[in-house]
């Protein structure tokens, strides 16, 4: 089983991977046989789509684009879960995670629901507003593309600024611990 933790942000030891590392690390004291992987777009070049729709005219498993995207689809698609965190940027997901979303998504619909019944969860690293917002924007892709989304008994956040300050959050940790539970829970469930 391998989970895949996609991080948004342009801080590569950020707040976000700092979440990402801490659910890993709840997911393999649950199971230490599960596979995890975290895929920094930092540094990667994520175009937004070009509603071209080849993808669809081709039933390609990649986009027409040629910038980093497919490397990280094709990981998606091998992926029995799937982990998009980002830091809340004026009130949203930053920009290179919703390219992500819009590309990826698109070329999984055009792969007759490549994503379908993958678990997915959101995670996101914030300092005041616009988790919610955040939220809705990761949740879409999941939704959309017919998985299963894994939840927490509240949103699947840290609070913070500066790098290291999600670690202070003393939410954080108890909500990505019933995080990772569920999601080795549901992968016990769905993947065979």
């Amino acid at each position: 089983m391998k989970v895949l933790a996609i991080n948004g942000s342009p801080r590569p030891k950020g707040n976000t991977t700092q979440l990402i590392e801490i659910l890993f690390d709840v997911i393999k004291e649950e199971n230490s046989e599960i596979h995890t992987e975290m895929v920094q777009l930092a540094g990667k070049t994520i175009n937004s789509c070009l509603s071209c729709y080849k993808c669809f005219q081709n039933k390609d498993s990649k986009c027409f684009q040629q910038d980093d995207l497919n490397e990280i689809y094709a990981k998606m698609v091998e992926a029995d879960a799937i982990i998009l965190g980002s830091p809340v940027y004026f009130g949203d997901a930053t920009g290179k995670m919703r390219c992500l979303i819009e590309r990826a998504g698109l070329v999984a619909m055009a792969n007759r629901g490549a994503f379908k019944r993958k678990i997915g969860a959101a995670l996101i690293a914030k300092r005041r507003q616009g988790g919610a917002q955040t939220w809705n924007t990761l949740n879409f892709l999941f939704g959309v593309s017919e998985m299963v989304i894994a939840c927490s008994n509240q949103l699947n956040l840290g609070i913070g600024l500066m790098p290291g300050d999600v670690k202070k959050d003393p939410e954080a940790k108890p909500t990505l611990k019933i995080l990772g539970k569920n999601i080795v829970w549901l992968l016990s469930r769905l993947v065979s």
